[in-house]
């Protein structure tokens, strides 16, 4: 019977630390269901010290494929078999595909960022853009705003500057990008903000249970910017609602995780994502959990 776990089923998931938040496993299981596929997708609390014992675990129990979230992105490139080329590029994967035993990493993010981007009729060349972070997504949107020619500043705490020191280093050496990596201070965003039109958020602040946190005050947004917030639990999350007031244009996390979540969906099944169901499982998913 469609929907019952048996020894045939094929079994997908995500990987992360916390992992509680997460949506994926809604999004994705109601979308095998939608197409009487006979999957299922578990959500896996994997600590950083035990990342090397659950991707074995991957080729061991055959598991089909993996998202994969913080704090692993880069991390776990070191364990898989293949990386695919843009994925190496941008030096953080989000995706395990596992064919027999051997194991590839993809990115799904920078696909995913931009297409989002486009939907809500953002065009992302040229732009001057602040981005926050410099993690695993802040590396492939980073990647995907220098290819698309975008004038860029990476922020990130201080103790943790040299991470995006060194993606800027990385784009201005593949793409000759207009990219500098500054400290995430009120000081710095204070000088970038008023001329910036893009500010993106790729950190974890805001993210739930942190609901009331949000990485720029409210006096530093304006209405000319557009402000993305890859956060997608709350949603919207307080550095959206304050961004909305300011009179910006505001795209929220959602989105991205639909989008990004398609790509990894067909890489698994061969089948094409019904799209819509992600959408309305994962704000299902949202409303449910604000409940």
């Amino acid at each position: 019977m469609r929907g019952t776990i048996t020894g045939k089923t094929i079994v997908c998931g995500i990987i992360g630390d916390p992992i509680g938040h997460s949506l994926s496993p809604i999004m994705h299981n109601r979308s095998f269901k939608k197409l009487g596929l006979g999957y299922v997708y578990v959500p896996f609390r994997v600590r950083s010290g035990d990342l090397k014992k659950a991707v074995e675990g991957i080729r061991g129990m055959g598991v089909r494929g993996l998202n994969v979230t913080i704090p692993h992105k880069v991390a776990v490139m070191q364990f898989l078999d293949r990386i695919d080329p843009l994925a190496e590029e941008i030096g953080a994967i989000n995706t395990i595909v596992n064919d027999g035993g051997i194991l590839t990493g993809y990115n799904t993010d920078a696909t995913g960022f931009l297409q989002t981007l486009r939907d809500n009729g953002v065009q992302p060349s040229g732009k001057k853009v602040v981005l926050l972070g410099a993690g695993g997504a802040a590396r492939a949107i980073g990647n995907v705003l220098a290819q698309e020619n975008a004038r860029l500043t990476i922020f990130n705490r201080l103790q943790q500057l040299s991470w995006a020191e060194d993606i800027a280093y990385r784009l201005a050496r593949c793409y000759g990008a207009d990219v500098k990596a500054v400290e995430l201070s009120r000081e710095n965003l204070q000088k970038a903000l008023p001329d910036a039109e893009i500010l993106v958020n790729a950190t974890s602040v805001g993210m739930h249970p942190a609901d009331d946190q949000t990485p720029v005050n409210a006096d530093l947004l304006h209405a000319h910017l557009t402000v993305f917030d890859i956060v997608y639990n709350p949603s919207p999350t307080r550095l959206l609602k304050e961004a909305g007031l300011a009179g910006a244009k505001t795209i929220g996390g959602v989105e991205m995780l639909v989008s990004q979540g398609a790509i990894s969906f067909e890489k698994w099944t061969g089948h094409a994502a019904p799209v819509d169901i992600m959408l309305r499982s994962v704000l299902s998913g949202l409303h449910t959990h604000e409940d």
